[in-house]
Order: C-alpha cells, then sequence, then structure tokens
C-alpha cells in the first residue's frame, strides 16, 4: 500500500511552510489545529507530494514535549543525516526546478548522488530533515533472492 502521510516535528512551521511549498513544490493541502485543557496546542500541516499521498508536520507546544527536544531525527539521534530521510520520486525537470528555486534562495544541495539505478538531489529542510529527490535511471533492482542473501553480509575488517 502507499504511504497516505510520513509526519515529523516541526520547530517553525513559516519556514517548513516556505520550503515545502515554495522551494520543494509541495502545495500546501491541509493544516489541522487543535487546544488542549492544560493551553497546549498543535498544528499539523500536510504537504501534497503530488501522488495524493502528504508529507506532514507537527508543531507542538505544551504537550508534554521536552523542552531540548530536536526535529533533526538523525544527527538529534547521532546518526550521520543521511541515516533517516524521506526520498520522493522526481523527474529531470522536478530536479531542476527545485535546483533552480533553492539556489535563489541560497539553499545549496546537500549532496547530489548516482547511485546506478537513480540519480537523487537531497536537501537539508529547517528542521535538519534530509529530503531526497529520487529520479529512476533505470530504477530499483527487484531481485527478492540477492536482496535476503545481503541480509546476512558481514563486512570484511578494513586496514588502514
Amino acid at each position: 500500500m502507499p504511504f497516505h502521510h510520513v509526519a515529523y516535528a516541526c520547530r517553525d512551521t513559516e519556514a517548513t511552510r516556505h520550503f515545502y511549498e515554495d522551494l520543494f513544490g509541495f502545495r500546501l493541502r491541509h493544516t489541522e489545529v487543535a487546544g488542549f485543557p492544560n493551553g497546549g496546542s498543535m498544528r499539523h500541516l500536510f504537504f501534497d507530494t503530488g501522488d495524493g499521498s502528504s508529507i506532514a508536520f507537527f508543531h507542538v507546544e505544551n504537550v508534554g514535549e521536552s523542552d531540548d527536544w530536536r526535529a533533526d531525527v538523525s544527527t538529534g539521534n547521532g546518526l550521520p543525516v543521511w541515516v533517516n530521510h524521506a526520498a520522493f520520486t522526481s523527474t529531470v525537470e522536478h530536479q531542476a526546478a527545485v535546483r533552480e528555486r533553492m539556489a535563489a534562495a541560497g539553499v545549496a544541495p546537500l549532496m547530489e548522488v548516482d547511485h546506478g539505478w537513480c540519480q537523487s538531489l537531497y536537501y537539508l529542510d529547517p528542521n535538519g530533515i534530509m529530503v531526497e529527490l529520487c529520479r529512476d535511471t533505470p530504477g530499483m533492482p527487484d531481485d527478492r533472492a540477492t536482496a535476503a542473501d545481503l541480509l546476512a553480509w558481514v563486512p570484511e575488517p578494513t586496514t588502514g
């Protein structure tokens, strides 16, 4: 089944809206708000990724979060930035349009990688979350037997 939406946390709703709507090209499609008896509140923003699914963000205040919570799901947990990320299917045209809008806004790509089966353009959003525009070239191999075998792979020790 396709995703309906994936949700992350954000500290700044306007910076998040600007990044995803104005620069990435994902239309803001829905926002929910709620107040809580203790005076806390939440906003839940949904951005249309182009196929009916969404990337969503929670902005919370006084709903049980710690004062030092972090939205950067990888680096905030001591992992490399590329571990937890969202990858979106893209085209040459969409990658070029996003690159142009980002450059005009002074936002440089985090990296660009040719994976052999796809060409990926990566950015860091205002929440420290890496997002990827992934263009199939020719597309992900579908080889369950090899994939299952590689689950048992043990890396060789390196010297140096």
